[in-house]
């Protein structure tokens, strides 16, 4: 009998893989190929080009201060948030699926309410003016004022994005057998101690998926960063979208996309490589 059923797992995994390679590895393989594509041959042109771009080294210094400061924020936020939901006895599914409302809406459709509330004349402006805190519409989100502008930017990347961190989090910490703090609290162990002792270490495999997850769509980050800074505050993947569509330059926005998957890649395997887990240290 196994001799005869050992094809069904290639088959049941056979519309994936083929999914995957017409929609993932085909354009993968066509963008890498066009990115070294220059004139009638193969060449680093794109690639100089592209490091020769006026906002290339304020993209990547921009690209990697949001990644550092959103992503810990994040998963500090969201596991905050999910030990709170996995303690509650009442309502549990209610104040998750409100914390989770930011999943169903768009990365442009939360930087344009992000816009909403931040620009000129906004609804922050209009309620600092009717409080008498302001003489008059202040810009948070010019070129003059980039802190400001890099806040707004966070702020709206952690109320979009934190909830995919959160429901991670919960599925992981659900894995985690209650008997392990039940035996930790009889020997005497404090909140905090079964929190850094048994908690964090068992959900150190939730921990890794969600950080790349979240890194991996840091270093991708594009629309929110448009609605509100435009190229006020520029970033990679902005970059490679300029220079497809403003400058019809295919070669160098390959450059950008190729650039944005060699550091998510490099992410992912420092990620895989601090954070390993032995099976042992499964729940």
């Amino acid at each position: 009998m196994p001799a005869r059923t050992s094809w069904i797992p290639y088959a049941l995994i056979a519309p994936s893989v083929v999914f995957l390679s017409a929609l993932f590895l085909v354009p993968l393989v066509q963008t890498v190929w066009l990115s070294f594509s220059a004139g009638e041959g193969l060449s680093l042109e794109n690639y100089q080009r592209m490091a020769g771009d006026l906002n290339f080294a304020l993209a990547i210094k921009n690209t990697f201060l949001l990644t550092l400061v959103v992503v810990p924020l994040q998963v500090v936020l969201a596991l905050g948030m999910a030990t709170m939901v996995t303690k509650l006895d009442k309502g549990r599914d209610l104040v998750l699926w409100v914390l989770t409302i930011p999943l169903g809406i768009s990365d442009l459709a939360a930087g344009l309410a992000w816009l909403a509330l931040l620009q000129n004349t906004g609804y922050l402006n209009s309620a600092l003016y009717a409080l008498g805190l302001i003489q008059g519409p202040t810009g948070w989100l010019s070129q003059e004022t980039p802190v400001a502008l890099f806040f707004a930017i966070v702020l709206a990347e952690l109320w979009r994005a934190t909830a995919i961190v959160l429901v991670i989090l919960i599925a992981g910490l659900q894995l985690i057998p209650k008997e392990f703090a039940e035996a930790a609290e009889i020997f005497g162990a404090k909140p905090w101690t079964r929190f850094t002792r048994i908690t964090l270490p068992l959900l150190k495999p939730s921990l890794q998926s969600a950080l790349i997850l979240r890194t991996v769509l840091a270093f991708e980050v594009f629309a929110v960063v448009y609605a509100l800074g435009g190229r006020n505050f520029p970033v990679l993947a902005g970059e490679a979208y300029v220079w497809q569509n403003d400058n019809q330059n295919y070669g160098v926005a390959a450059a950008y996309a190729v650039l944005i998957m060699a550091i998510s890649l490099a992410a992912t395997a420092l990620y895989l490589r601090v954070m390993r887990t032995r099976p042992e240290q499964l729940p």
